[in-house]
């Protein structure tokens, strides 16, 4: 199966979330390569990983009040993610493996979406995603609800991954 690879595309600025976003791809490219017999030991450790890289910019977005449209779409990559794994579980490999083909296009799609518009806005606002604080004057406009972002909630999303699982 075709391995993901990390480009400059995906690179969004944000140190915390770009080192996140590579790791996603490393455990994302050992699920593909994993022999029938590892697939889901590495499809779990994949799913925990997505769970804390999801878990990670929701706390971010909590914090600045971030529309919600983007935790919305983590939310429905954890239950397809979870499904498909359960499925595995039961003897389907062939949609986990159909899953995986999928991944890929939803994840260009969510980071040059979503994730772009994320880090843009929370570079804007001065939010350190060390410190999980806002630097300066925003913050008081952050916390008074007084900025607001914007969320790409057009971008292709989870719906097409779990559409192409559906007709697998």
């Amino acid at each position: 199966m075709a391995q993901m690879q990390w480009t400059e595309q995906l690179e969004l600025g944000l140190g915390r979330m770009d080192d996140t976003h590579r790791e996603f791809v490393d455990l994302y490219n050992q699920v593909a390569s994993a022999p029938a017999e590892q697939f889901l030991a590495r499809l779990d450790a994949f799913i925990e990983h997505t769970e804390a890289h999801f878990d990670q910019e929701n706390r971010w977005m909590e914090k600045v009040n971030f529309p919600g449209c983007h935790r919305a779409e983590h939310d429905r990559v954890m239950v397809v993610l979870r499904d498909v794994r359960n499925r595995v579980e039961r003897g389907d490999g062939f949609l986990g493996r159909r899953l995986i083909e999928e991944l890929p296009a939803w994840f260009d799609n969510h980071v040059g979406g979503m994730d772009a518009a994320l880090a843009f806005h929370l570079d804007s606002i001065g939010f350190d995603v060390e410190t999980c604080e806002i630097r300066g004057d925003a913050a008081a406009a952050c916390a008074d609800g007084r900025t607001s972002g914007g969320c790409a909630c057009a971008t292709p999303s989870a719906e097409g991954v779990e559409a192409a699982v559906a007709q697998g």
